[in-house]
């Protein structure tokens, strides 16, 4: 039995499809599972999906800037007149030749390929959308797909009897991370609060560069484990080093990028998260229970993380911080305030984890699954109540 995944190839895409693979191969009883995935080439995806034993599929993928100028404008031709078309053939002869018995898509561009091929030649398609608001390559692919699995409870755009409502799945390990190892691994002193800073698999230069700025003196009152991307890195731990003191040093905790072991133990130790507003991210604080400050990235597509971020925040918690207002001595009292008042970070840890969706992997895994082997209903599917059918947004 063969699985196809498709997406844009970011960690946003890989993640999720990293945690539904896992949670089939624990569900299914069959052993002759394949795992394959279609989109453009990727190395931060390439090594995740390939420790997974999910065989990679590589394909020209173009995308649709809409700022407009001279360079956008010849690059959306290239993409529109050559890298589309030879794309789309590339997946048409890799689903034609694989013959998948189910795609599952992770959306944006990257995906659109596979889709509308594997639509032509009559292979099931299911969709899942990580995000508040689909952006266009997904509103697109929503009308190919048999179901389309949502993240959060109101989204708009989608069919209404296509979406399932079910969260953005999450690798499950990352809940099982232990505050004692994680003592060892980052050699926390104990004896300040501990916040966890997190940029995106590539880092977020300008979060590191307002942490830098204020570094000093957040190290006064708190311990810092800081993600700050891998091309950020040397040079983010070379002036920490410079404005720090030796007896802070112990206090401020530098990484690349945290791997999964890395990262589920950082999550057990932290006391608040610092981040983006990725769906993913988002997902994993609240399944958690963390209280969080999220910074959205503005440049995102069609401003989904502000539109994440706000619609996570709604129910008290996490703050949201737009970076116009992002400044340091801002943010550093802010810090201070939230730690101050240690009811409302409880609060928020508690409201985080109602609105969290753990199981969602293994949600979808159990759909599928039922999907290509309909006799055999092993598997827990949502009550009818967990079925969004809704399209506005409040």
């Amino acid at each position: 039995m063969k699985i196809l995944f498709t997406g844009g190839g970011t960690g946003g895409h890989v993640f999720p499809i990293i945690a539904i693979v896992r949670e089939i191969r624990k569900l299914s009883s069959k052993e002759n599972l394949e795992f394959f995935y279609s989109g453009p080439k990727d190395d931060f995806g390439k090594i995740l999906l390939s420790q997974e034993n999910i065989e990679i599929k590589h394909i020209l993928a173009g995308k649709i800037r809409r700022y407009i100028d001279a360079k956008s404008f010849l690059q959306n031709l290239v993409d529109i007149l050559f890298k589309m078309p030879i794309g789309f053939l590339q997946a048409f002869f890799h689903i034609f030749f694989l013959a998948p018995d189910l795609i599952f898509s992770k959306g944006g561009f990257g995906s659109i390929p596979t889709v509308i091929a594997s639509w032509l030649l009559g292979t099931p398609i299911f969709l899942h959308e990580s995000d508040a608001t689909p952006g266009i390559a997904n509103r697109i692919l929503s009308k190919f797909s048999l179901e389309i699995f949502i993240s959060f409870r109101k989204t708009p755009y989608f069919p209404e009897g296509k979406m399932i409502s079910t969260g953005n799945p999450i690798r499950r390990e990352l809940l099982e991370g232990s505050k004692e190892k994680a003592k060892i691994l980052f050699k926390i002193s104990g004896e300040k609060p501990v916040i966890l800073i997190l940029g995106g698999s590539q880092g977020a230069q300008r979060i590191n560069d307002k942490i830098l700025e204020i570094l000093p003196k957040i190290l006064e009152e708190f311990e810092l484990i800081h993600q700050s991307g891998e091309n950020n890195f040397s040079q983010v731990k070379a002036e920490a080093k410079v404005i720090i003191t030796k007896i802070s040093e112990k206090y401020y905790h530098p990484f690349p990028f945290l791997k999964e072991g890395e990262l589920k133990r950082a999550y057990a130790i932290c006391d608040l998260v610092v981040s983006r507003a990725g769906s993913g991210t988002i997902f994993e604080i609240a399944a958690l229970g963390k209280p969080s400050i999220l910074i959205p990235l503005p440049e995102s597509a069609q401003n989904h993380q502000l539109k994440n971020a706000y619609t996570y925040a709604k129910n008290g918690s996490a703050i949201v911080l737009e970076e116009e207002n992002f400044t340091p001595h801002f943010f550093l009292e802010k810090l201070k305030n939230l730690f101050s008042h240690p009811e409302k970070l409880d609060k928020m840890g508690k409201l985080a984890k109602e609105f969290s969706k753990p199981l969602a992997a293994r949600t979808i895994a159990g759909y599928v699954s039922d999907y290509l082997s309909p006799q055999e209903q092993r598997f827990e599917k949502p009550s009818e109540s967990e079925n969004l059918q809704k399209k506005t947004v409040d």
